[in-house]
């Protein structure tokens, strides 16, 4: 795994950085619109003081902190593969371009120090699971690895109670922020009440 020295000494100096997804500009959105969320994702959280950690898998070599040109090969190239974690060894070994899903950019994060994900819609348990067993790698990465992840939703193509009903099989918490109701990634709608919610500021501990 190669961490960028950007993120090496962000770390070591204690400064905020945030890790992000690569799967959303290799197979969620069209081009060019898929490099120009990357990139407003990234000058967003440099706006705020934060260091973007990009994390993708370039020529067989995981990268935490992708260069402009890194990312812009990711994002135009015609055989870049999808990656969870039980891919990265076969894509290390046969040398490929990939795009890391959520469970794929928590392991690495975690990995490189980094204790904060972002990322949009978290994969889940699929409707018909219960004939299928069709489920993502994602709530195993999130019960495994220590990291915080915030999102927008469970994806919208997924069974958003049944992901909750997992999530707390699995014991991960789930926070609602500033709302006590969960939503698919790309709606407005509730779904269904979130776990634990919160809807206005509390004060700190004494």
């Amino acid at each position: 795994m190669l961490v960028s020295e950007e993120i090496r000494a962000a770390v070591a100096a204690g400064r905020p950085v945030v890790a992000l997804e690569t799967t959303i500009v290799t197979h969620g959105l069209p081009r060019p619109r898929n490099l120009e969320v990357a990139r407003a994702a990234e000058d967003l959280l440099r706006r705020a003081d934060v260091v973007p950690a990009t994390i993708g898998v370039v020529a067989g070599q995981p990268v935490v902190g992708l260069g402009a040109a890194e990312l812009a090969r990711l994002a135009e190239g015609d055989r870049v593969e999808k990656l969870s974690v039980r891919d990265l060894p076969a894509a290390v070994a046969r040398g490929v371009d990939g795009g890391t899903t959520v469970a794929a950019t928590a392991w690495l994060a975690h990995r490189a120090g980094i204790g904060v994900f972002a990322t949009g819609g978290l994969g889940g348990v699929h409707r018909g699971a219960s004939t299928t067993f069709d489920e993502s790698a994602d709530l195993v990465a999130l019960a495994g690895v220590p990291i915080t992840v915030v999102s927008a939703g469970v994806k919208s193509i997924l069974d958003v109670p049944a992901t909750l009903e997992r999530l707390e099989t699995l014991n991960v918490t789930v926070l609602g922020y500033r709302t006590d109701a969960s939503r698919a990634s790309t709606s407005p709608t509730p779904v269904c009440p979130c776990p634990r919610g919160w809807t206005r500021r509390r004060r700190p501990p004494r």
